[in-house]
Formats: structure tokens, C-alpha cells, sequence
């Protein structure tokens, strides 16, 4: 192993144990810029149909909370969650939308996160809201799910 990467291994090693240490391990989120502002928005424009801890409802507004993040472990399910109405649709720009994105996935199905995780990037948000899902949003989502459960 080289020394550069001999340092980040290190680096990330100290800041894990740094974290646990001060019992910030759960704020840890790669990815999230403003964790105080993704919250924020969290609570502008996702809670009031996903609810304040994510449980969502059975009808039409999904739960979030110990389950978004297995999305990211189907082909198409990263995408997916990019291009969903409420997410494509959303008035935040793609920095703060990748934030929020992010900051959900971290507070809401941390468990379930791939170990390969990727935050999405406010480019990758940009490229997925151009071709938002409309009403083939809920066929995809049980045909993902399912692809979850095999």
C-alpha cells in the first residue's frame, strides 16, 4: 500500500473512531453538505407526505425508514429514487436535492446502506430530474421492490 493511501485509510479510521468516540457516528454523512439544511428542507418539502421519521403510509406515500436504502442494491433503484415525482419535482436546486437525498438515505435506512455506497452528486441529480417518472412511478416501484424480496 502506497503512503497516500496507507494516510487516507488511517484518516478515515480516526475520524470513525472520532465520531463514535463523541457519539456523532449517526451525523457522519458522506455526501451531505449541510446536514442542518438537508433537515431543513427535509422537513419543507419531503415530511409532510413521508412523515417526520419516515414512515410514510401505505397508500400513496411510501416509507422511507428502514427501506429506502435497499433501492440502491437493485439494478435501476438508484435511479429511481432520483426520478420519483416528489424528489424530480422538487423547487430546491440539484445541490441542495442531492443533499437531501443523500441525508435521507443516511437518517432514515443507514442499516441498509450498500457498503459500496456512492453519495449521488448534484450532477447526477440534474441528469436523473430530467426525465422525472410520472404515472409509471408506482408499476416501477413494485417491480424494484420485488426485486428486492427475490
Amino acid at each position: 500500500m502506497k503512503l497516500a493511501e496507507t494516510l487516507i485509510v488511517c484518516a478515515a479510521g480516526l475520524l470513525a473512531v472520532s465520531a463514535a468516540a463523541t457519539g456523532t457516528a449517526d451525523s457522519y454523512m458522506p455526501g451531505v453538505a449541510k446536514p442542518e439544511r438537508a433537515h431543513s428542507d427535509y422537513i419543507l418539502k419531503c415530511q409532510g407526505c413521508h412523515r417526520p421519521d419516515g414512515g410514510g403510509d401505505a397508500v400513496s406515500n411510501p416509507p422511507l425508514n428502514g427501506m429506502v436504502a435497499k433501492f440502491l442494491t437493485v439494478p435501476g433503484g438508484r435511479e429511481f429514487l432520483g426520478r420519483v415525482p416528489g424528489v424530480a419535482s422538487v423547487d430546491l436546486s440539484d445541490e441542495r436535492l442531492a443533499d437531501v437525498l443523500n441525508w435521507t438515505l443516511y437518517k432514515f435506512d443507514r442499516a441498509n446502506l450498500p457498503t459500496d455506497f456512492k453519495p449521488y452528486s448534484p450532477s447526477e441529480i440534474g441528469q436523473l430530474r430530467r426525465a422525472p417518472l410520472r404515472t409509471e412511478r408506482a408499476a416501477l416501484r413494485q417491480s424494484l421492490v420485488d426485486q428486492m424480496q427475490e
